[in-house]
């Protein structure tokens, strides 16, 4: 879910050179901002000779309805756990068969036979996290794990909140506050979600993906965002520290997919199988701050990840944790009229 981590435009382009002689062709990747790691751009041009081209979005959404357009010249994309299956029953995404892959044999047996892609036919992890609430202790003193902080501010953070513009993990905490089930269609429930934030929303200063510098010039003292998101803005401000909602959190994986009309399969099946390489896994979680769900990968872990804090689910939150299905299509609606009306 993952992340879209500062305020870079949508599909904004970025194009890596090494320098080097592009006979071997080219890869174009769709991932979310802020989250591919140059290093690993560059080692992979350099070993494949391969000219990599990266495209940033800043939302499930936004990636879907681009791909479905048509026309977008996208080889991989890189879809949150309860979107994959909307990529899969569509047909945009190809069944690369990364289990067959080499360095299959890197994947923890923990993200290998997932619900959103049963022995990883489709895609291959990325990065996984959770969505929690990230406050400069600075500013507010109480307890910071829970959804309170974003849905019943306390005083010292009105006005100071942003909350990260993404539909599902903003419903999926707001019904958990509640007491209620993901996928619920509960109206009375339902009805509950929608005041209570919309009661909440004129305490916060804003719904955005530029959340680390702000942090970092003490613009925002609280939001309900990433956890990697959290460990790189405690790095520019001290005072930053993350909390674990008890009432109810969103975990999330991304995860690596090759396009159905993607113009070079070859080029991203050698990038699937590349990344299930410990040290290249590495590079990714050490850019953006993530776990990656690749073995091995801990040891070329940059030292700052090791013990954070961010990182580390305490004992006592981690059953409050879970991994958001795809609801049926009738309840989708509802909820999307709940976030409509929230946009407003």
């Amino acid at each position: 879910m993952r992340r879209a981590l500062t305020a870079l435009a949508t599909a904004a382009a970025i194009a890596v050179s090494a320098g080097a002689a592009w006979a071997d062709g080219q890869l174009n990747i769709y991932n979310w901002g802020n989250y591919t790691s140059p290093d690993l751009i560059k080692k992979f041009e350099k070993q494949y000779n391969v000219k990599v081209t990266v495209t940033d979005y800043d939302s499930n959404d936004t990636a879907l309805a681009k791909v479905r357009a048509g026309g977008h010249g996208f080889d991989i994309v890189v879809p949150s756990a309860n979107y994959v299956q909307i990529w899969v029953k569509e047909g945009l995404i190809a069944e690369a068969r990364p289990d067959q892959m080499e360095n299959f044999k890197n994947v923890d047996e923990r993200w290998v036979n997932v619900p959103w892609d049963p022995g990883r036919h489709y895609t291959v992890p990325w990065q996984w996290g959770l969505t929690g609430i990230i406050v400069d202790t600075s500013l507010y003193k109480g307890d910071i794990n829970t959804s309170s902080i974003f849905l019943d501010p306390p005083q010292e953070l009105v006005g100071k909140i942003n909350v990260a513009p993404e539909m599902n993990d903003v419903l999926f905490t707001t019904i958990k506050y509640f007491g209620g089930k993901w996928c619920t269609d509960d109206r009375a429930l339902l009805k509950k979600v929608r005041d209570k934030l919309v009661e909440a929303k004129p305490k916060w200063i804003a719904m955005d993906y530029g959340t680390i510098e702000k942090f970092a010039s003490r613009d925002y003292g609280a939001a309900f965002y990433w956890n990697g998101a959290a460990l790189r803005s405690r790095e520019q401000n001290p005072d930053v520290r993350f909390g674990y909602p008890k009432e109810g959190f969103p975990y999330f994986m991304d995860s690596v997919a090759l396009l159905k009309d993607a113009k070079n399969p070859e080029n991203a099946k050698l990038f699937m199988n590349f990344i299930m390489d410990p040290q290249n896994a590495a590079l990714i979680s050490g850019f953006a701050k993530y776990a990656n769900g690749i073995k091995g990968s801990e040891q070329y872990m940059p030292a700052d990840m090791k013990g954070a804090p961010e990182l580390i689910v305490p004992e006592q939150y981690q059953k409050a944790g879970e991994f958001l299905e795809t609801c049926p299509p009738e309840v989708h609606d509802l909820y999307t009229k709940i976030w409509t009306e929230l946009q407003k």
